[in-house]
C-alpha cells in the first residue's frame, strides 16, 4: 500500500522536476517473475527506475537502511527488502530472499556491476543474474539508465531539477533453465553463466550510451563517495563466488561461503579480480 502511495504522491513531483524518457517499456512483462538489470551510477537510479515501471519492483537494501526509524519507513514504502551484507549464510539468504520473491511472482531489480559506477562507464558484471535466470527459469531485461549522474553526482544528498532522465528497456534475455531445479549445480557451466553476463552488460552498456569495460568496478572504502550509497546496493551484485564459479570445485553444490552470491558484490573472485588489475598494469 505504502509503495503505491508513494509513487502517486511522488510522480508528478518527478515529471514536474524532471524531464524523463522512456524507452522500450513494452518489454516489461504485465506478470510472472521477471528481473530488471540495470547500469549504476547514482542514487537516485532506485528512484527514477521504479517510476517509470507499471508494476512494483523490490530491491534487496543493504540491512543498515532499516536501523533508524528515520529511515526506514521510506525503504519499506518504496518496495526494499532488509538484507544483512557479508559473505557465508548472509550471502545464501540474500540468494534465497531473491529466489523467494521471484517463486512469488515478483520484479525484481538489480545491479550487476554490484556497487556504482564513478567513471561514468558500464563494468563488468557479475554472474550472480544469470544464474538467477538459469535456476528459477526466468527473463532478465536489460535496463539502460542515463542522466541520472546528472541529477545527483555520487556524493550529492540534494537532487538537481530541469535534468533529463532515459530509461531504455531492451529485448528480455534468458538462460537455460536447470535440468533439476532441486540441485541446480547439475549441469552448471560457469562458461555459459559468464558469456550470458558479459552479453547482458554489453547489451546495458548499449541500452544506456555508457561505453563498457570488460573489468570489474574497482573496491574502494567507505568515504564521501559513499555517503548517499543507493539503496540496492546492498545485494545488487549477486556476486561470483570465491572460485569463479559459484559452485564448490567438485561440483557437488555451493562454494564454501554458503551460495556463491555477495550481497554488496564484495566476494567477487581473487581470480578475477587479478586479471582486472592485470589489465590495469600490464607486466
Amino acid at each position: 500500500m505504502a509503495y503505491w502511495l508513494l509513487k502517486v504522491v511522488l510522480t508528478p513531483v518527478f515529471l514536474l522536476l524532471w524531464r524523463v524518457r522512456v524507452e522500450g517499456r513494452a518489454h516489461i512483462p504485465p506478470h510472472g517473475p521477471a528481473v530488471l538489470a540495470a547500469n549504476h551510477q547514482s542514487f537516485c537510479d532506485s528512484l527514477f527506475l521504479p517510476l517509470v515501471v507499471p508494476r512494483k519492483i523490490t530491491y534487496l537494501a543493504k540491512a543498515e537502511y532499516f536501523d533508524s526509524r528515520k529511515t526506514a519507513w521510506f525503504f519499506r514504502g518504496v518496495g526494499q527488502i532488509p538484507i544483512r551484507r557479508g559473505g557465508g549464510k548472509e550471502s545464501e539468504r540474500a540468494l534465497e530472499t531473491a529466489k523467494d520473491e521471484l517463486a512469488a511472482g515478483r520484479l525484481i531489480a538489480v545491479y550487476p556491476e554490484g556497487t556504482r559506477s564513478l567513471d561514468r562507464l558500464v563494468h563488468r558484471g557479475r554472474t550472480g543474474v544469470a544464474r538467477l535466470s538459469r535456476e528459477c527459469g526466468v527473463a532478465v531485461i536489460p535496463v539502460g539508465i542515463a542522466g541520472t549522474v546528472d541529477v545527483q553526482p555520487v556524493g550529492r544528498r540534494i537532487l538537481r531539477p530541469w535534468r533529463t532522465v532515459t530509461v531504455r528497456f531492451g529485448e528480455p534475455m534468458r538462460m537455460e533453465p536447470a535440468p533439476d531445479p532441486s540441485d541446480p549445480a547439475v549441469g552448471h557451466d560457469h562458461a555459459q553463466c559468464r558469456a550470458f553476463t558479459d552479453a547482458l552488460m554489453q547489451e546495458i552498456a548499449r541500452l544506456s550510451g555508457s561505453p563498457y569495460v570488460d573489468e570489474y568496478i574497482a573496491p574502494r572504502t567507505a568515504g564521501p563517495a559513499d555517503a548517499a550509497a543507493g539503496p540496492a546496493d546492498a545485494a545488487a551484485g549477486l556476486a561470483d563466488a570465491a572460485n569463479g564459479s559459484g559452485y564448490a570445485p567438485d561440483g557437488s553444490g555451493y562454494a564454501p561461503d554458503g551460495s556463491g552470491y555477495a550481497p554488496d558484490g564484495s566476494s567477487s573472485d581473487a581470480q578475477a579480480r587479478d586479471r582486472s588489475t592485470a589489465r590495469r598494469h600490464p607486466s
